[in-house]
């Protein structure tokens, strides 16, 4: 037998550690704008949540305290505009990474089947169908897919890389073009609390889905809105059949959320204020980037939603890396997404102020 790592493709960002120390040369120090990770502090009312759970000495459950499944749905129909959601519609996970690279296996999936996913995409989407030995097949739009075999099919609005969201007709089209081939739809909507120039609309909306959650999961984190990418603390929303049988399986695998996360997810679900100020923050290191790099010669497509800058020079992605690595500033490449990325750089908005004020000096 082949060792589980050779399913694997070769870790991208390890491909970026050179370019990464010609910016950490910088005499000003390195900018970086490679990877989403939270730079800004955890709010105080989730961490005294935390520290509150602390004594927690008992296994928590796979399925969540009452709490958070009522912290859970209540969001869901408050935030998402969903009706009737009750506890069967929801299973908290261990961050959306977890889920996304071992879904396909959990659902049985393996040579055959195939994997649909978007082409330009969060790499973990492929890892997850390789880890069970299942087919994968990118698309620009899902409707023209060949559904044969199809098994599992990846939504991702808004989008990582590229920002993008996805209309609420191109939704409904999608979701009903999935149930007319009963392809199972997973809507990762990680993002979707960070619209800008699009309001995201979730799979979960009446209008998208006619009221029925039958075939479609969509998948939501903590990490972004709430700076949360620490705790790993995510969960799901949907049809409950898959949920169910998703539950029973993660009871068995012992995939469960530590019990003061728990607690913590509670009141971050519970508060909108703290998401409206790191909106803020995000909205105005957005507007700075945005417009130092259009000055400095790059276009920038889509974006109008999530924590990316989506931008060319129209050149190879590594050449505009390596020129910002050279001004201290370090970025994505484009094609760790797809080969259709092969020209693009992401640029994300999780740095400091001034981290992001000296991107913005050295840019000018």
């Amino acid at each position: 037998m082949s060792a589980v790592s050779d399913r694997l493709p070769t870790f991208p960002w390890d491909k970026l550690e050179p370019y990464k120390a010609t910016a950490a040369a910088h005499p000003g120090g390195i900018v970086d704008l490679s990877v989403g990770t939270p730079v800004d502090p955890v709010p105080e009312l989730i961490q005294k949540a935390l520290v509150a759970a602390a004594d927690s000495p008992g296994y928590p459950t796979v399925w969540g305290t009452p709490e958070l499944r009522d912290a859970i749905t209540g969001w869901v129909e408050r935030r998402l505009g969903a009706r009737d959601i009750t506890h069967r519609h929801i299973l908290p996970i261990v961050g959306s990474k977890e889920l996304v690279a071992w879904l396909p296996t959990q659902l049985g999936l393996g040579p055959g089947d195939k994997v649909a996913y978007p082409r330009l995409a969060y790499p973990t989407y492929e890892v997850g169908a390789r880890l069970a030995r299942a087919d994968y097949v990118v698309y620009d739009d899902p409707t023209e897919l060949d559904p044969t075999d199809v098994k599992l099919l990846w939504l991702n609005s808004p989008s990582n890389p590229t920002g993008r969201v996805l209309s609420k007709d191109e939704l409904t089209r999608t979701v009903a073009w999935a149930r007319e081939h009963g392809i199972l739809l997973f809507s990762d909507e990680c993002y979707i609390e960070l619209g800008w120039e699009a309001d995201p609309v979730s799979v979960m909306h009446p209008d998208v889905n006619g009221g029925s959650y039958e075939g479609i999961v969509s998948v939501h984190s903590l990490s972004k809105r709430s700076n949360l990418a620490g705790y790993r603390a995510a969960f799901l929303a949907g049809d409950p059949a898959v949920l169910g049988d998703l539950l029973q399986i993660r009871k068995h695998g012992g995939m469960m959320t530590s019990a003061p996360t728990q607690a913590a997810a509670v009141a971050a679900l519970s508060d909108d204020t703290h998401v409206r100020e790191q909106r803020e923050r995000y909205a105005a290191r957005r507007t700075a980037l945005r417009d130092a790099l259009l000055k400095h010669g790059f276009r920038i497509e889509h974006s109008e939603a999530s924590l990316y800058l989506w931008a060319t020079r129209d050149e190879s992605c590594w050449a505009t890396v390596s020129h910002l690595a050279n001004l201290g500033i370090l970025v994505a490449p484009g094609d760790f997404y797809g080969e259709a990325g092969e020209n693009f750089v992401r640029v994300a908005l999780t740095a400091t102020d001034e981290r992001v004020a000296a991107a913005v000096e050295r840019l000018a």
